[in-house]
């Protein structure tokens, strides 16, 4: 069993965590739920070891937690799977793999036997992964099932998994829960930070609810429903954005994808004959398992990625395009740089942000303040790096930069992943209403339940090749 005891943590002026109380017992799975910015991410980083907290206790069983001793306290038998992929990319899988099973200091072991454990807990997921395979060159969900290897490819007493079902799909999703079960039944405590309910309620025997670094309310899974689950970290939840009816234009105007063929980052063959019109006025999803072909359409269209094959504006000209990547760490935000100054990436194309070659700044300035209200987004001050922030606040910046500029195509791969209710709710509210004002919006993700709620017709990638929606179920899940 794992022990709180009055946890604060305080971050320059902003209150992380406020008198924290709780405990997770053993042989359970324990949902910590909370808003963007409530605190979940500090809470487990503490527990694992990687911040230190201003003040109160941990413990194990009885015993001390050595307080900001990640080592020591993964010896002990806490692990950690991390929100943001902590992966050496230059590394291949087995090297990966090897790391978290570095352990006494003479043994001399090659990557591949130091990993076989790990590579062993793979095939029983059902998961297939080259083991020679370079990490950076691997799509970003075979990279999150390399981050819950190596936690569990060794005995842990207590798991701490930071949204690991992110980018997974449906199958996955339920193979991961079945370990986590087989985990609990053995006795380990599992702590589960995750934003998707209807996963707190499938898998978890309690939760416990942070609002503003405070706990709120710790209950058993099976005396709640999602509503309260979500009346108690965010209050009340928005309604869904309704749509503005608007005329269908006599002729196709938008995007249009002809015989597009797109090669992944070694050469192999990502999108293969693909044609595909995404008009004006409409959002056209794209489901699947990650890593068959998603991110280098995506990249195409947006120019990053070369193809061949015809890809148009029609009727002509060249689109104000938005893109937001699926990973805001990698290709999203300049983490070292300010809140105000990645907002400005976009801001200072704007005329009223430029007096001939230079900045307004204090226009600037207040253009940002405002987005920052607008979004919601949780900073001390424009100025933090955006680095400082939480998760889905930084895909909230990501989010405002790219549509506060009203464009003509909007590209957005998984743009809810990491957000809370609330959050994905005013995320989907916003690409409504672009899609209203007539933007043509393609909307690639992995939640089928995003699809559902915002895709006007949708469609289906499987090793490279477009799908109807027909069968949509087998086709996510990686069968043929």
């Amino acid at each position: 069993m794992i022990a709180i005891r009055g946890l604060c943590k305080r971050f320059g002026p902003v209150q992380a965590l406020k008198n924290v109380a709780a405990t997770f017992e053993a042989g359970e799975v324990h949902a910590v739920l909370g808003e963007n910015g409530a605190g979940k991410s500090t809470l487990v980083n503490l527990l694992a070891g990687f911040l230190m907290p201003d003040v109160g206790s941990l413990e194990l069983d009885g015993a001390p937690l050595p307080l900001g001793d990640p080592v020591a306290i993964r010896n002990m038998g806490v692990a950690m799977v991390h929100q943001h992929f902590m992966l050496v990319p230059e590394f291949t899988v087995a090297e990966n793999l090897a790391l978290a099973r570095m352990g006494r200091r003479f043994e001399r072991l090659e990557p591949l036997e130091r990993a076989g454990a790990s590579l062993a807990m793979a095939e029983r997921l059902g998961w297939t992964l080259d083991p020679r395979a370079r990490t950076g060159d691997l799509p970003v969900g075979v990279q999150q099932r390399i981050e819950i290897l190596k936690a569990l490819g060794d005995d842990r007493r207590v798991l701490i998994l930071d949204e690991p079902t992110a980018v997974l799909g449906p199958d996955e999703v339920e193979e991961l829960f079945r370990v986590l079960r087989d985990l609990r039944d053995k006795g380990m405590a599992i702590l589960l930070i995750a934003h998707k309910l209807s996963e707190v309620m499938a898998v978890a025997d309690r939760a416990t609810v942070l609002r503003r670094g405070e706990v709120v309310a710790t209950a058993p899974i099976a005396e709640v429903d999602e509503a309260t689950l979500a009346a108690w970290m965010v209050g009340d939840v928005p309604p869904r954005a309704e749509r503005t009816s608007r005329e269908t234009p006599a002729s196709f105007q938008g995007l249009r994808l002809s015989d597009l063929q797109v090669s992944g980052d070694r050469g192999e063959a990502a999108i293969t004959d693909l044609s595909l019109d995404v008009p004006q006025g409409a959002i056209v999803g794209i489901g699947g398992v990650d890593g068959n072909g998603q991110v280098e359409l995506a990249e195409a269209i947006v120019g990053v990625r070369g193809f061949s094959g015809e890809l148009v504006w029609v009727p002509h000209g060249e689109p104000a395009v938005a893109y937001i990547p699926q990973s805001r760490q990698k290709d999203g935000l300049a983490l070292k740089m300010s809140v105000l100054d990645n907002l400005a990436i976009a801001g200072h194309q704007r005329e009223d942000m430029r007096r001939g070659p230079f900045l307004r700044s204090r226009a600037l300035a207040h253009w940002g303040g405002e987005l920052v209200g607008q979004y919601a987004i949780k900073v001390g001050a424009l100025e933090d790096p955006v680095g400082s922030l939480s998760g889905g606040n930084q895909q909230k910046v990501v989010v405002a930069r790219e549509l506060d500029r009203e464009p003509d195509l909007v590209v957005a791969v998984n743009p809810t992943r990491g957000l809370d209710v609330r959050a994905a709710r005013f995320v989907h509210e916003q690409l409504a209403q672009a899609r209203d004002r007539g933007a043509a919006v393609l909307l690639i993700s992995t939640d089928l339940d995003e699809l559902a709620a915002m895709a006007d017709e949708t469609y289906f990638l499987l090793r490279g090749r477009l799908r109807s929606g027909e069968g949509a179920e087998a086709l996510v899940g990686g069968k043929a």
